[in-house]
């Protein structure tokens, strides 16, 4: 894909962290001019050795008033693009588009009372940048996150996420957030042990969260596998919950860049 130099900046990676063979953090410079809403996604560079570039679209999980930005990746065998990123080290150049994209933003729910972020793998990259921006706990009573991984090993950013509610900006509205892991193939103290949508048909996840999922209260952001987000929104739509349009006002929003 030919990309103009002007449509991006070189940033430079800061930190990369490995959490399995297949899944990594990275942190890189942020230019002062990208701006972004907490939920969107970026297009990032990496340049192969024989000079062409290669682009993936990465849900920021930095918050918008941050100095730097953070990506969550997953290793895809074989994958042109990851295969490259992973390869990167402190200091290595990486290319981030100009323009931040995407509608995973909290102005597609006009209303509501009690948010649900319900996240599979590297899914949970968008959540995490909303819970780090004040206006999520200004607008809603309760919020509920809800990640899922295959094993224990792969739910990053568990430090981020405890320490969120303890933060001084929040004014004492911690006390909102409610954190519910998933492992669905092996036993985890704590966890939750099914799929998400096998969560909310039983009932369980509603039952964990002692919060009812419905259409007056109950606004959803889904992000993570295609499958899950499909079926997801099916087990939704039978309780009266659709997406959320810029012509109608909805209860459930998705990310589509997979």
């Amino acid at each position: 894909m030919t990309v103009s130099e002007e449509k991006f900046t070189r940033q430079r990676l800061l930190e990369v962290q490995t959490l399995t063979p297949s899944l990594f953090t990275l942190r890189t410079t942020r230019d002062p001019g990208f701006r972004f809403r907490a939920g969107q996604f970026a297009r990032l560079g990496v340049r192969k050795s024989d000079g062409t570039l290669v682009w993936r679209a990465y849900s920021m999980v930095s918050a918008p008033h941050d100095e730097f930005l953070d990506f969550f990746s997953i290793v895809v065998p074989g994958g042109e693009f990851t295969s490259e990123l992973s390869r990167l080290k402190p200091g290595d150049e990486l290319l981030v588009d100009k323009q931040a994209f995407g509608f995973l933003t909290l102005d597609r729910f006009p209303d509501g009372r009690d948010l649900w972020l319900l996240g599979t793998g590297t899914g949970i990259a968008p959540f995490l940048s909303i819970l780090q921006d004040l206006e999520v706990w200004s607008r809603f009573e309760r919020i509920v996150l809800v990640y899922s991984a295959r094993h224990r090993a792969e739910l990053a950013y568990q430090a981020l996420i405890r320490e969120l509610p303890e933060r001084d900006y929040l004014e004492g509205q911690g006390h909102k957030l409610l954190y519910l892991p998933v492992v669905t193939r092996e036993p985890a103290p704590g966890a939750l042990n099914a799929r998400i949508t096998t969560l909310i048909e039983n009932g369980e996840l509603e039952r964990a969260a002692d919060l009812p999922l419905v259409p007056e209260h109950s606004r959803i952001m889904l992000c993570g596998n295609p499958e899950m987000i499909d079926d997801t929104r099916a087990v939704l739509k039978a309780r009266g919950m659709n997406l959320a349009l810029t012509r109608r006002p909805g209860q459930v929003a998705v990310e589509n860049y997979w």
